[in-house]
Parts: C-alpha cells; structure tokens; sequence
C-alpha cells in the first residue's frame, strides 16, 4: 500500500564547513525542480495530467485557528495548501531542498547560516517575498502565544543580518543540529495580515492554494492560486475539505463518491479498500507516528523503574502492530524510525516481550494498586490490548477514556494520574528535535514529569552539535536513546503510519514529512 520510498541518504545530509547546501537554480528550471521535491507522489501513476475540477476531501478534525503553529486537527491540511517554508525535506531523506530559498550556507562553526531567496514569489495579496519575511516568521514561530513544538529551536535563533531583499544571514545562540528541520517546518507569514491569523479570518500565503471560507465543524474550502510561482500548478481548480467526524460516516462518503480522498479511515476499513479495487491507500512513510504507552513518573506506583520496565515487557508490540495498524508499521523501543540516522536494531529489542520477566519485576516491587489508563477517541482498540497485557504481569487498569480536548489538555498540562496511549510524531526528523521539542519528551518540561539531569545533558548535547549527522552525531543519539530506555517514561510500541485512502482518479497526492497535504500535482481523472 506504500506509495513512497523508504530509506536514509546521508550523502550530503547538513554539510558544514561554509559548503552551499544547494545548487543555485535560475527561472523555469528552480520552478520545476521546486515542484518535483515538493511532492511524494504516488508510484507508478502514469496518468494525464488534466487541469481543473474539484477535490473534495473528508476528515475527521476541524481546525483551530489558535494552533495553526503546531500539527494538529485540519492545520496539516490548511498549511500544506496555503504556506510554504524555506527548504524542504524529500520523505525519504533528511537532506534539505530548494524551496522558498534557493541556497544555502552553514558556517564551520555552525553559529550562523546564510540563505538566498526567490526573487519570484508573491503572497497571495500581491505583495513580495523578501528577506523580512524570513525574520517575521521565524520570530513569529519563536512566540510563546502560538505553542509552537520547535520554538526552542526558533528562539536560538538571536540575529538576522538581512543584506538585501533576497539574502539573509541568521545567526544562533549555539550550533543547531537541527537548524534545517526549523527551516523545514516554520511557514512563511504574511506580516500584513497577522492580526487576523489566531481569529481565522484570514490565511495568506505563497503556496499554490488561497483560503476561501471555513465553516466551522463543516467545511473548509481551497482556490488555485492563478499566480503561483511553479508553471502550470496546480492542476485543481478548487479544494473542499469536509469535517466528518465519525469513521464510518467518513467510510461512507468515500465509498457513495460524496469526496474521492479520506484521512484516517479505520485501518481495517483502508485494508478492505484496498483488496476491493477502485482505491488508492497511501501510507505516509517518511512523516511516521509513534505508538507509546506515557506513564506519570510521580505516581507513586510507578516511581520505581522496575514496574516500568515490566510494563515495556509485558507489551505484545507484534500483536498491536498486526491487528489495531493492520500490519501499517512496526514495533520499536526508541523512538527513531528506520531512516533516522538514530535507528539501531539493538536497542529496539531491549525489551522484547516476556511475560515472564514482567512477573517477576512486579513481585521483587509489590502489585501496584489499579491505575487508569487514559486514552482519546480512536485509541480504543490499542488500549484494551495494552489492558490485557499488562493484566497478564500482575498490572491491573482500569480505560478512562476522554475526549480529544480533554486529552490534549492533560497531555500538556502534565495532568495524566497514571497512564496513557496515544502517539507523537517529530522522530522523524533529526533526532536532537525530538527532546527539545515534542511535548512528551521535553527534557526540561514533559507530560510524565519526568526530570533526570542525565537525559537533559544528552539531549542538550546532541542538539547543540554543528550538524545532525556522522559519528558524532549518532554517539549523541544513540545517548539520547540509553537515557529513554533508562528512564521508560515513555514506553515505546511502534511505528504506524497515518493514511489516506482515495478514488483511483486522485492521481498525484502528496504529503511533507509533517503530514501536511501536498496537492500541487494532484490532478482528478
């Protein structure tokens, strides 16, 4: 069901040493360059392209305006349409590319970066990108009103030198490993209309869609931009996303051709559409979700670190992977995916199941009293199972099952009484943006309260590397990887990719490896 290669490439991977990250293109040959690593397309698609139509798309989270900096609800729908960043990764590969800059250059030292802009891009009011465009938005995603996850990032960023509209030199605090995951991820805003962003009354960007309307809980509808930088793009005329909460109903829309694409069908329901012929499922590898079990290491219960790693035992990861993902990932202990510079197949067997040493760490601490284990809509399934297992170690729980807001609100505001499923994502990107940025593993404030000065310096020393990559940087990871196993405040369980499933006369979807949408080379049959 994959449409998207796999595979890490760290040929040229955050070059340091005043070397240019990039060729500099000119004209119609940077758009074209610019439009094919923007998009992860689906393989072996050879059809036609044919322009105009409408794209109707379901899916089951409508978008808060006040979150537009983070990767939740419909914001990876909004973003990937509206906004575009300065470089952009391909999916299967932690390598920069030309975006809304042309090239690049990280000094030796790794202290400052300078970057040459497009000269040729327009916000979708009319008026020019430049240089302080780059200083609006980064300083922007730095502010604490948006709870943006790489604001720490944003904020080490202490200097912008602009040398004329299309140069700019940014200058940190300290070398960022993973400066170009900021780049990446920090979508380029209009000053003009800032005001109007967090209220959701205006969208304006410089990608190949403008905003129209939002009707909340309903609908949300997308316009080509007739000016859009890229000949020829997009193919779509229009874009309308339609909120459908419940699955089924969501099932039900594709199948009777209400929308041709869906996010987050049941993973059972995107295996039938596959076997039944007439869809298309993509996997979105290279944007990976992480599976875990969370745990409040100040629950007195579990404070002692041997009823933690009997948890990380006794869970059945093969199983959950097989029936709630329908085999649609993979189990793991750490984080990384299998293209992170991080991966190591050692560490990710540390705690393979066994019932029997579970039992066994539970008897030396003592059976802890019932605990909850809390869990969102949609996570019903991955929290029985891990109900079962830990029953089968002498762990009783009891589901507490919450809404997502309610979810979301203990998850940041360290709220959790016992335990929790759910997934996070950022592991896909370089390793060191995983500790100083995703909320659950936040070194220095995290959803388990955990505080270990061990892990802090790991992750502070694996993000503050001159480059993300070589040996010195996977001996930080894999630090950064011995304190998680150390310290199980997180228990991992795998990898599962989020899905859409589309009408076979959807050709040409896309997805960054934040999950945002990417359609400006989808195009209807």
């Amino acid at each position: 069901m994959s449409s998207t290669p796999g595979g890490f490439d760290r040929r040229n991977f955050l070059r340091a040493g005043g070397i240019a990250a990039a060729a500099i293109f000119g004209g119609a040959a940077l758009a074209a360059c610019t439009s094919a690593v923007q998009e992860q397309k689906a393989g072996g698609d050879d059809a036609t392209p044919v322009r105009g139509g409408t794209l109707k798309v379901g899916i089951r989270d409508d978008l808060a305006p006040a979150n537009l900096l983070t990767n939740t609800g419909a914001t990876p729908v909004l973003i990937g349409l509206v906004y575009e960043s300065l470089i952009r990764y391909r999916n299967d590969t932690l390598e920069p590319q030309p975006l809304l800059a042309k090239s690049w250059q990280l000094a030796a030292d790794g202290r400052s970066l300078s970057l040459d802009l497009r000269d040729d891009v327009t916000f979708h009011s009319g008026r020019q990108f430049t240089a302080k465009d780059v200083e609006f938005s980064i300083r922007t995603y730095a502010d604490a009103k948006w709870s943006a996850q790489l604001r720490s990032s944003a904020a080490a960023v202490t200097g912008f030198d602009i040398v004329s509209p299309t140069r700019i030199t940014l200058q940190f605090a300290h070398p960022l490993s993973n400066v170009y995951d900021l780049l990446d991820t920090v979508p380029i805003l209009d000053s003009e209309s800032i005001d109007q962003l967090g209220s959701g009354e205006k969208y304006i960007g410089t990608g190949p869609f403008k905003y129209v309307q939002r009707i909340p809980n309903s609908q949300i509808v997308f316009e080509k931009n007739p000016t859009y930088r890229v000949p020829d793009r997009p193919y779509l005329d229009r874009v309308e996303v339609s909120i459908i909460a419940d699955p089924q109903a969501l099932l039900n829309a594709l199948k009777s051709g209400q929308i041709s694409l869906a996010r987050e069908l049941n993973y059972r329901d995107t295996e039938n559409l596959a076997k039944s012929g007439g869809y298309k499922v993509h996997d979105l590898e290279g944007a990976e979700l992480q599976a875990y079990v969370g745990v409040n290491v100040t629950e007195p219960a579990l404070a002692d670190v041997r009823i933690r790693q009997a948890i990380a035992f006794a869970l059945d990861r093969e199983r959950i992977i097989a029936e709630v993902f329908r085999g649609s990932g993979y189990p793991l202990n750490v984080p990384w995916p299998k293209n992170s510079p991080a991966y190591d197949e050692s560490r990710n067997t540390r705690y393979s199941r066994d019932v029997g040493k579970a039992e066994e760490l539970v008897t030396q601490v003592g059976k802890p009293p019932v605990l909850p284990l809390t869990f969102a809509p949609g996570y019903d399934e991955l929290a029985q199972i891990v109900q079962a297992n830990l029953a089968e170690a002498g762990i009783e729980v009891t589901l507490d099952p919450v809404d997502g807001a309610t979810f979301v609100k203990q998850l940041t505001g360290q709220q959790f009484r016992g335990l929790w499923v759910t997934d996070h994502s950022w592991a896909q990107f370089v390793p060191s943006t995983l500790t100083v940025s995703a909320y659950p593993f936040n070194a220095r404030r995290n959803a388990s309260r955990y505080d270990s000065p061990a892990y802090t310096a790991a992750a502070d020393a694996a993000w503050k590397l001159p480059q993300g990559t070589g040996p010195e940087a996977v001996r930080a990871f894999h630090a950064v990887s011995d304190q998680l196993l150390e310290g199980l405040f997180l228990i991992e369980i795998g990898v599962r990719y989020q899905q859409f499933a589309g009408s076979n006369k959807v050709h040409g979807f896309g997805w960054t490896k934040r999950r945002e949408t990417l359609l400006t080379d989808t195009f209807l049959s």
